[in-house]
């Protein structure tokens, strides 16, 4: 199984100490974690997209070219591009270029996006949601693929004989995120892609009529088998000792909920009895000691049998130490001991 990272990039206020750091200071964590990901052997470091004051990134292709120039090895994933809100053409060019400048390293996972602040500040129609999102993975498929093409949709501008460039250095990585839509997961089979599941809650065998439904239509649709791809992702806390990751994590989840929902209007409190419920054997947070987790993703895989796993662990307003620490335990042991079962 292939082990990563993700950062959606929040800023956020820790409720340890009141503080809360800029923009400038955020990016640079997210560029020491994916440093040390990359020297500690894992394989993926994922950066997400959005377009607000309380994130500090909107442009996921210069923070993963970034990035590039300071790894050797890791994949650069974007997690995820809000593909409903960015031409095609422009993202293929984009990512073809961290491409050539990572040595073949670049890959897409494209989503619908949770926030729509997108469609207002790039000039689309929130009605076209789920069309729009349908045309540009359409388009993108083809860029992808073909170095001149002609299309015509209907939300952006004909293509004629259009030379794209330049050119990857072989067809980009795609996945699509889905959170819980079924359509989302079938649209990945139909196209091809591979499956981000993305679990923040509830019991992880809820989603498996989600892979169920994917591996169906990838298989009507008879793409190449080899394309077939599962991953999980999902927030992620890890200590030497499981009490010790829920005593420290428990402000930090509180607090990165509480302002998600504050984000989209509504109240939330969380209490440390439910907190214990959500960190319980068969649940999806993926907090505790590094033979917790072990045993967590051992019992998803029997589920989902997937093969890459993200973790997202910079959550709450956390202290990056506190971030790397996680990283390391996620690479030096939890990453071993999974794979000594899979095989």
């Amino acid at each position: 199984m292939e082990f990563g990272i993700y950062t959606l990039a929040d800023i956020e206020t820790n409720p340890q100490t009141g503080k809360t750091v800029s923009a400038k200071k955020r990016i640079q964590e997210i560029l020491a974690a994916a440093k040390l990901a990359d020297e500690l052997g894992l394989q993926i470091v994922g950066v997400g997209e959005h377009h607000r004051l309380d994130y500090a990134v909107s442009s996921v292709p210069v923070i993963l070219s970034a990035i590039a120039q300071q790894t050797k090895n890791v994949q650069l994933i974007s997690t995820t591009t809000v593909l409903s809100t960015v031409d095609p053409v422009r993202l293929y060019e984009d990512f073809a270029t961290l491409d050539l400048l990572s040595d073949g390293r670049a890959e897409i996972m494209a989503g619908r996006g949770a926030f729509i602040e997108s469609f207002p500040l790039f000039g689309y129609d929130i009605k076209h949601y789920d069309e729009l999102f349908e045309e540009h993975l359409e388009l993108w498929q083809r860029l992808n693929k073909e170095e001149r093409l002609s299309w015509h949709g209907n939300f952006r501008a004909p293509l004629e004989n259009a030379e794209i460039s330049p050119r990857a250095t072989k067809e980009i990585p795609t996945w699509i995120g889905v959170g819980e839509t079924l359509e989302s997961a079938r649209r990945a089979g139909r196209f091809g892609t591979g499956l981000a599941l993305v679990i923040l809650g509830g019991n992880p065998q809820f989603f498996l009529p989600l892979v169920e439904a994917y591996k169906l239509e990838f298989i009507a649709a008879k793409h190449p088998i080899e394309n077939y791809k599962v991953a999980i992702t999902g927030h992620g806390f890890f200590a030497e000792d499981g009490q010790k990751a829920r005593d420290e994590f428990y402000a930090y989840y509180r607090n990165y909920w509480g302002n998600v929902n504050k984000q989209h209007g509504m109240a939330f409190h969380m209490d440390r009895e439910d907190f214990e419920k959500a960190t319980s054997p068969n649940t999806p947070l993926f907090v505790g000691s590094p033979d917790e987790i072990v045993e967590k993703i051992l019992k998803q895989h029997e589920l989902f049998e997937h093969t890459r796993f993200l973790a997202q662990l910079d959550i709450g307003g956390q202290p990056f130490e506190t971030v790397a620490r996680s990283i390391e335990l996620l690479a030096l042991e939890i990453m071993p001991k999974v794979n000594q079962y899979i095989k």
